[in-house]
């Protein structure tokens, strides 16, 4: 059985003493414990401060050369980017909200752009290096050299060759040619032309010896063939570039009929497709043509050709006076004196006597130019055959009265009449060539897809929100259990040794078992009658009220154990 005896007693002076004499009355053990918990909760305080500014970083770029390494340091400071390294310098950090940012920004500029090794390797050549190793060198030497001229191209990002060089032997009646093969990475977006593929073609073919144009093999990071043979091109047909410029050229007919027809009946309210028929066969003819002849006066003369010959006709009698003098040779002749006329001679006249007496024959032959006119034509590939178009128009929508909704109404004959002359001049429309224009007015469908909604906790706005909140809620979580777990027990206990002074009343237990609730037993006249320590307790009840200091000091020195 226990009792409670319960002393109102007047709060001492001390009872309401500041903080000092709080932290003066504990003992050096929660002294202790208390600047501990206060030094631990300043230090996460700080920790959260310091994290809290101090951004998280993660790799930008690792496995770098010190060139790549330079380059992207000094574009990092420029862009006003903090940056660090990792241990040993083999990787840069950034923050890691700005590593795509920065990635794409220096992917602009072409970095990193790796480490290509030229013919620098034979700079440090070692003593005892074989034949072949000497010869894998250059090899090695050469690829790099042509890497980087390949590299210096605007569209290409990276690139990779590889040569195989055989052995030149005097003794091998055929020798084998060499050959390349070269694998491009293209940036986002980009795209070689024939003529740039063409070219990286020639600069190889021209960088290794007896090395031809047709050796060379060009790929994409794709692995699809850029490069090919003029004999694979002529057999293969239709090839990628050919379906690319059909391909223009029906969007470009496209476009120019949703110009005309957008601004007349809105954007959205007109549909056009074309489709182009384009000849990529080259021909070539050769006619030749002659006209009727001209008269020779007109005509040009080739060639002409005279012959003249003279004969003896019959034998004349000498004539002259018999004797020496007729008998003596012809003399020489002479020019004739300012053109006048020689005096006759016997010779003279002899000479002439033969002559008129000579039968003559002239035949002359003349050859004219034939006229002829050669013609050779060549057609051009490329040349559209045929052009078909199909376009659809959606109703209008009219408003029949004011303040009531529009309504879709069909569009009259003149109207499509008018559309459909205009899209056959913006196709350049041909009856002749078998060209076609479809235009047909019909109402569009409008079907609204329902949008997916996600859920609460899938929603980006939640996301970024628990994130942001995630670091100060755990902070101050764990602040909330350090001063539930250590600090609120001191303090517990301070108020427990003061309670007895600060409540008012006295609380003594008399015995270890606790008095449980319970009505009272009917009280006998022996239970009427006072004990012993029922008068104790009235005798210690009477001493608080009658001096209630001198029972606050015996409880302060019983609760301090002295």
């Amino acid at each position: 059985m226990s009792a409670v005896a319960e002393v109102p007693v007047t709060p001492p002076p001390a009872a309401s003493a500041g903080w000092q004499q709080r932290l003066s009355a504990l003992d050096r053990g929660a002294r202790l414990r208390l600047g501990a918990a206060a030094l631990l909760v300043l230090a996460v305080l700080a920790a959260m401060f310091f994290y809290g500014r101090q951004p998280e970083y993660r790799v930008l770029f690792s496995g770098l050369n010190d060139k790549d390494g330079g380059a992207i340091v000094a574009q990092l400071a420029q862009m006003n980017v903090p940056y660090k390294y990792t241990e040993g310098g083999g990787a840069i950090m950034v923050p890691a909200e700005r590593v795509h940012d920065v990635r794409l920004r220096l992917a602009t500029q072409g970095l990193p752009k790796g480490s290509v090794t030229g013919f620098e390797l034979m700079e440090s050549n070692r003593f005892g290096v074989t034949q072949f190793q000497e010869r894998l060198n250059f090899q090695r030497g050469l690829e790099g050299e042509l890497t980087r001229s390949i590299q210096a191209l605007d569209s290409v990002q990276s690139a990779r060759v590889h040569l195989a060089l055989p052995n030149q032997n005097g003794f091998f009646r055929e020798q084998q040619k060499p050959s390349a093969s070269v694998l491009l990475g293209l940036y986002p977006g980009r795209m070689l032309d024939r003529a740039q593929i063409a070219g990286i073609v020639h600069l190889v073919a021209s960088s290794v010896p007896e090395l031809a144009p047709s050796a060379v093999s060009v790929l994409d990071d794709t692995g699809k063939l850029l490069s090919q043979s003029p004999e694979a091109s002529d057999r293969a047909g239709v090839d990628a570039q050919q379906l690319a410029y059909v391909q223009q050229i029906e969007q470009l007919y496209t476009r120019r009929i949703l110009d005309l027809l957008e601004p007349v009946v809105g954007k959205n309210n007109v549909k056009a497709q074309v489709t182009a028929e384009v000849d990529f066969s080259q021909t070539e003819s050769t006619s030749e043509q002659h006209r009727p002849n001209l008269s020779p006066d007109s005509s040009a003369v080739r060639s002409q050709q005279i012959v003249e010959s003279m004969g003896e006709k019959s034998a004349l009698p000498p004539t002259g006076v018999p004797g020496a003098v007729s008998n003596q040779p012809p003399q020489n002749s002479t020019a004739p004196i300012n053109g006048a006329n020689p005096p006759p001679t016997a010779a003279n006249a002899q000479q002439a006597g033969a002559q008129g007496g000579a039968a003559g024959k002239r035949e002359s032959i003349t050859n004219y130019e034939v006229d002829k006119t050669t013609r050779v034509t060549r057609g051009g590939a490329g040349a559209i055959k045929r052009v078909n178009a199909a376009v659809v128009v959606n109703y209008q929508s009219v408003s029949e009265e004011p303040g009531k909704p529009p309504v879709a109404k069909a569009l009259s004959p003149e109207q499509l009449e008018q559309m459909t002359a205009l899209v056959r001049d913006s196709i350049g429309f041909n009856r002749e060539r078998g060209d076609s224009v479809n235009l047909m007015n019909a109402p569009f469908l409008v079907t609204e897809a329902p949008a997916a909604e996600l859920p609460l906790w899938k929603q980006p706005e939640v996301v970024e929100l628990a994130r942001s909140l995630g670091w100060p809620v755990g902070i101050s979580l764990a602040v909330a259990l350090l001063l539930l777990g250590l600090v609120r027990p001191l303090i517990k206990g301070r108020q427990r040794a003061a309670a007895p002074v600060q409540g008012g009343q006295l609380h003594a237990l008399a015995a270890d078992e606790l008095e449980r609730p319970a009505l009272p037993a009917p009280a006998s006249a022996e239970e009427l009658q006072p004990t012993a320590e029922q008068l104790r307790l009235e005798e210690a009840r009477k001493l608080a009220r009658d001096n209630p200091v001198a029972v606050a000091a015996i409880l302060k020195t019983w609760v301090n154990g002295e």
